[in-house]
């Protein structure tokens, strides 16, 4: 999960604002935003904010989907929260046919954006400012809870094709919240993605790894540098999807946390294609 030591690596990279402009951030915004042989263009994508009614308040979300109704998909953002480069990626994943909702995991403390981009969460000191905000929109009842409001609402939108299972992709802190959105609803959410996805494997009664569904299939897609600091980690996924007979693809990216996110400081244009591609793998098998 991204913490004290990623933002400090960030700051001595010295990315800031211009130079996210300047560099290959926006270019893989852009790239993320465009749509290249999805089953519907562009113009057939229709998009809103809408609001979700859950068991502790109303959450306000990204909705975005192709004319016909698609499998439903939960995109769990990064710690920098719903904000445009997770719209874009949203966009992207509707031209390919299906029907995308990005969460405000931060709901019940502020709406979004809470902040423009990533260089925006950097200087606002975001680390420090969303810690409340986490501490609550993090524990597995709150997004359990908030999961099973989440898959009820897809399943009343006619955009959505109830009759196909739910898939879910978390980045950085929204990793674990895709295991816990499997768990919160078994049998309904099918395919469910960790990209740089942080404690998935704890000592916690309620560690991700232990909350593995045998109906789902899982993508976990390790950084490097996470790697580096629990090695282990791996393995004890591996053990458990095993255990309960998941089915589950655990891959080490030579990329660091954060790499999938376009305008993250460490976002590698070449590593994110291939998670992307894996991505969609996972979902045409599953969904």
């Amino acid at each position: 999960m991204c913490d004290d030591r990623d933002l400090e690596d960030f700051a001595r990279r010295g990315v800031n604002r211009r130079q996210f402009a300047a560099g290959g951030a926006l270019a893989g915004l852009a790239a993320c935003t465009s749509i290249e042989g999805g089953s519907g263009g562009s113009d057939a994508l229709s998009e809103s904010g809408v609001s979700i009614p859950t068991a502790d308040g109303t959450m306000d979300a990204f909705f975005v989907h192709p004319a016909k109704p698609a499998p439903g998909v939960i995109l769990w953002p990064d710690i920098a929260g719903l904000r445009d480069a997770k719209k874009a990626m949203a966009r992207r994943l509707a031209g390919e046919g299906y029907a995308v909702l990005v969460a405000n995991p931060y709901y019940r403390d502020v709406s979004a954006p809470q902040f423009a981009d990533f260089a925006d969460f950097m200087a606002q000191k975001g680390f420090e400012k969303v810690g409340p905000w986490r501490e609550k929109a993090g524990r597995p009842d709150a997004v359990e809870r908030d999961a099973k409001a989440l898959v009820a609402w897809l399943d009343r939108q006619d955009a959505v094709d109830a009759k196909r299972g739910i898939g879910t992709q978390g980045y950085c802190m929204g990793g674990p919240y895709t295991v816990y959105t499997a768990a919160a609803v078994p049998g309904r959410v099918k395919a469910a993605a960790s990209f740089h996805g942080g404690g998935l494997a704890t000592d916690r009664p309620t560690s991700p790894h232990r909350m593995l569904q045998p109906g789902t299939s899982y993508l976990i897609a390790i950084a490097q540098n996470d790697d580096a600091k629990q090695p282990e980690a791996k393995a004890i996924l591996r053990e458990a999807a095993d255990a309960v007979g998941a089915k589950a693809e655990i891959e080490v990216y030579p990329a660091d946390h954060g790499w999938c996110v376009p305008d993250s400081p460490v976002y590698d244009q070449e590593q994110a294609e291939r998670a992307w591609s894996r991505l969609l793998a996972l979902y045409r098998g599953a969904l």
